[in-house]
């Protein structure tokens, strides 16, 4: 595997440092940062109105799923006793 030289400015540098743990290399840290999130490392980018919005929206989401599944599994309950 090759490697590139990259340039940051201070205040880059310094974030990016930050975010280093112990035996971490910066290639780590960048791996680790653009690679997919938990959700531990998201928690406080939205506000709280943002994520009350967002719940609300999620839970919209799992009751139109749930009620898609119980008009599914009716339909197919009555196609079974015909």
């Amino acid at each position: 595997m090759g490697t590139k030289t990259i340039s940051l400015d201070d205040e880059a540098y310094e974030r990016l440092k930050a975010r280093k743990e112990p035996g971490e290399s910066f290639s780590d840290v960048v791996k680790r940062l653009t690679g997919e999130r938990s959700w531990s490392e998201v928690a406080g980018i939205l506000t709280d109105e943002e994520a009350a919005a967002l719940e609300d929206a999620l839970e919209g989401g799992r009751k139109r799923s749930r009620e898609r599944s119980d008009r599914l599994a009716a339909t197919l309950s009555s196609d079974d006793t015909e």
